[in-house]
């Protein structure tokens, strides 16, 4: 890794085409390290674009960004790509999904020794994700390591699980109790307009939703864990990491795509 990267997203990347709109760039984990980078923070993505010319388009993104990218390969067969539509109210419909190269992806030995460098690694959609914790734990075990657990399974060994709910208060807390059970340190429950939650079993913090005109909420959820990610590896609180994540979170509901582009 150059640059002092601290952080990395590791795993999904897509080409987002927006029905009767654009075609931007997009993936949990691709959208973590750019608002990652985006937010003033060192960081790097890992991951597998098709040799193809969307793939070209996501590595071009990425660099224009300032990413790190020792991480990326690229696969013979095709990139990611998402077909997406947007409610009147700005709401995200996923049309159609085609993984691509990346539903195989995972991290080589090197890969995975230089990721466990890092002060934190976020994992995104990854096949089988308690393995890769697992190695990444084998190799360095205090690496700082989160996941979106809306599109990777497990929860042991992560030292935080974003998870997502609706706004029922029950069905929140819910998610985080199995992610806390499933061996995760710490939950977090975002819960779109009804905001988020956080808890480690013995505290729980809550946040609220910023007030803003909805344009597009693609790539929300990916913006709240920069957020609270960057907040936290620069020292703050929960309660100041969920309000860091909430503001970018709406930031990004503010523009087309997980961001701008």
């Amino acid at each position: 890794m150059t640059r002092d990267v601290r952080v990395a997203g590791v795993g999904d990347n897509t080409v987002d085409r927006y029905q009767g709109g654009p075609v931007l760039v997009g993936g949990n984990a691709l959208n973590v390290a750019v608002q990652l980078r985006l937010l003033g923070l060192p960081a790097a993505y890992s991951g597998v674009v098709g040799d193809d010319a969307d793939g070209r388009t996501i590595a071009r993104a990425l660099r224009d960004r300032d990413v790190e990218l020792s991480g990326l390969v690229t696969a013979a067969g095709p990139t990611a790509v998402t077909e997406i539509a947007r409610t009147s109210e700005g709401e995200r419909v996923f049309v159609r999904e085609d993984f691509g190269v990346t539903a195989d992806y995972r991290p080589s030995d090197a890969e995975i020794a230089r990721l466990a460098s890092l002060d934190w690694v976020h994992l995104g959609m990854v096949p089988d994700a308690p393995e890769l914790v697992r190695r990444l734990r084998d190799v360095r075990p205090g690496v700082a390591i989160s996941q979106d657990c809306a599109v990777s399974g497990g929860y042991a060994g992560l030292d935080v699980a974003f998870c997502s709910a609706g706004e029922d208060a029950s069905a929140a807390r819910a998610a985080a109790a199995a992610a806390l059970a499933g061996g995760a340190a710490l939950a977090v429950v975002t819960r779109g307009a009804a905001g988020a939650l956080a808890t480690d079993g013995a505290d729980e913090w809550r946040c609220a939703a910023l007030p803003i005109d909805v344009v597009d909420t693609t790539g929300a959820g990916d913006s709240f864990i920069a957020g609270f990610i960057a907040a936290r590896l620069c020292g703050r609180d929960v309660p100041a990491a969920l309000d860091a994540g909430a503001r970018t979170a709406a930031r990004t509901c503010g523009h087309i795509g997980g961001f701008p582009q």
